[in-house]
């Protein structure tokens, strides 16, 4: 064996656990990644339902996940720029006031793509910063078995 094979063979030899071992860490990274994630979709009417929702997506959202909000059917109602829930007991808040906050804090909302076209309301109706949603990516969240989807 010549020496230049000798040095590739040692080298490649040295930098093999090496390199797996930064490939378990990314593997690691993107599994943390993963976990960090939460899809959230509400189709409820009823406004405790919607405020049980928006409170513990809301808390997920503090404890470090990053959340998606698909609002459907009567629940897409929360996203119009005219619509104001009655305050809930015991703190007085709306869902659709915690759901501003956590749009403030990062989280994205948007309206099931089958939602304004089946009302009378159009994109303009929306809040500030909520869209409509395609529903190739909302699948792709839905399959996806790292990314919790809760529904209400």
């Amino acid at each position: 064996m010549k020496l230049g094979s000798i040095i590739l063979a040692a080298t490649l030899a040295m930098a093999t656990p090496v390199m797996a071992d930064d490939q378990a860490q990314s593997g690691e990274q993107a599994m943390v990644k993963d976990s960090e994630r939460a899809l959230v979709i509400l189709t409820s009417d009823s406004p405790q339902t919607q405020g049980m929702a928006m409170i513990l997506a809301n808390a997920m959202q503090q404890q470090g996940s990053k959340l998606n909000i698909l609002l459907c059917d009567k629940a897409g109602d929360l996203a119009l720029k005219s619509h104001t829930s009655e305050p809930l007991a015991p703190k007085g808040v709306t869902p659709e006031g915690l759901m501003q906050k956590m749009m403030d804090e990062g989280a994205e909302v948007q309206v099931c793509a089958i939602y304004l076209p089946n009302s009378e309301h159009g994109e303009d109706d929306l809040r500030d910063g909520i869209s409509v949603a395609a529903p190739a990516p909302i699948g792709e969240m839905m399959r996806d078995t790292a990314l919790p989807t809760f529904t209400f």
